[in-house]
């Protein structure tokens, strides 16, 4: 029972080193092809296209690897992410991370 146990800590310390946070600050700079269908935090620029401003980083950089890694399927996104380094990934996900949510339009007139 404890050998499982602290094969299980190891395992888990082991992947959660493996996660590093990225570097919003470079993921800055990195993001500007993405905030042209993204947005900029201010809300996206293209209906079709998620706004990413305060969502979860994990998530993010998932995403950019499943297009990248072609687990999941583009056009526009695949050939986009395809030359991303792990790295550039994190940056980008912890740019997009560590801005604050845009909040929709309220239409007053729905209220």
């Amino acid at each position: 029972m404890r050998a499982g146990l602290l094969l299980l800590h190891v395992t888990l310390a082991a992947a959660i080193a493996g996660c590093s946070a990225g570097d919003a600050a470079e993921g800055q700079a990195r993001a500007v092809t993405c905030l042209a269908c993204h947005g900029d935090g201010q809300g996206r620029t293209l209906p079709i296209s998620p706004a990413l401003a305060g969502m979860n980083e994990a998530y993010l950089a998932k995403q950019l690897r499943d297009f990248r890694d072609g687990r999941r399927s583009d056009p526009i996104m695949g050939p986009l992410a395809a030359s991303l380094s792990d790295e550039q990934i994190r940056d980008i996900a912890a740019y997009f991370a560590s801005q604050a949510p845009c909040r929709p339009a309220v239409d007053e007139a729905r209220r």
